[in-house]
């Protein structure tokens, strides 16, 4: 595997960007893993490391850049999640969008890379910037994943679920029963704009988990839930981005 940590030059400053790819000397997929709230660090590296392994061209961006220059939450430091709260609070899906252009500009130069088959996982917070970026760029971005998403059918204009009929590719949306930033009625209206888009789509609201059942190193982990993730994502990528699919 090859690995890089990266700066990416972007109109509104430097983001460091996490870049993990095959040896393998073909134009890979490129999959964008957006990052939760508690920032970039060594836990999602993994992650998209084990994307990677599959064939990927994986990006991984530090979406708070235009505040500071890397953040990982100190959890027991409520300084430190007031802060976080306050680094997600100046993010949005308009945001999250240039950065992927630029994200993606940066793939179309690597010959690693093959910028026309693109997918997008988000989490927590990020899981709205993947419904939006399957709109934004809807004929490359083919498969999209939307992971304990919060903020996913609000009534807010910039409500990813207002832009269902542009999503082309395939999304996924996997939903905690136990998570105080999404309730049924929240998912539901999502299926339901889902639905009337005849987005090809597959959603699964999982009882008993909570939110973050995803990261092994953060307390609500649930590890059969997780794996389950992981077999949905990769087939979800692997369906939409192999050669042949």
């Amino acid at each position: 595997m090859i690995e890089e940590h990266v700066v990416i030059e972007t109109p509104e400053g430097e983001m460091s960007t996490f870049v993990v790819h095959p040896q393998s000397g073909e134009a890979c997929p490129v999959i964008l893993f957006l990052m939760d709230a508690p920032g970039k660090r060594e836990e999602l590296h993994d992650m998209a490391r084990r994307i990677a392994t599959t064939g990927y061209y994986v990006m991984l961006p530090n979406l708070y850049y235009r505040d500071v220059p890397s953040f990982t939450i100190h959890r027991e430091d409520p300084v430190s999640a007031k802060y976080m709260a306050q680094l997600m609070g100046n993010l949005n899906n308009a945001m999250v969008a240039r950065d992927a252009s630029v994200l993606l500009e940066y793939a179309a130069a690597d010959l690693a890379a093959n910028e026309h088959l693109v997918g997008v996982t988000g989490y927590c917070m990020s899981g709205p910037f993947a419904l939006w970026l399957a709109a934004e760029h809807p004929e490359t971005v083919k498969a999209s994943a939307s992971v304990h998403g919060v903020r996913l059918a609000t009534d807010a204009d910039d409500s990813p679920h207002k832009r269902a009929q542009e999503i082309e590719g395939e999304v996924l949306i996997l939903a905690a029963e136990f998570d105080d930033w999404v309730d049924r009625p929240h998912f539901d209206r999502l299926v339901a704009a889902l639905d009337d888009a005849e987005t090809n789509y597959n959603a699964e609201w999982i009882d008993g988990v909570h939110h973050g059942f995803v990261f092994s190193q953060r307390p609500k982990y649930d590890q059969v839930a997780s794996e389950r993730h992981w077999e949905l994502l990769h087939s979800l990528f692997d369906r939409n981005l192999k050669s042949g699919s």
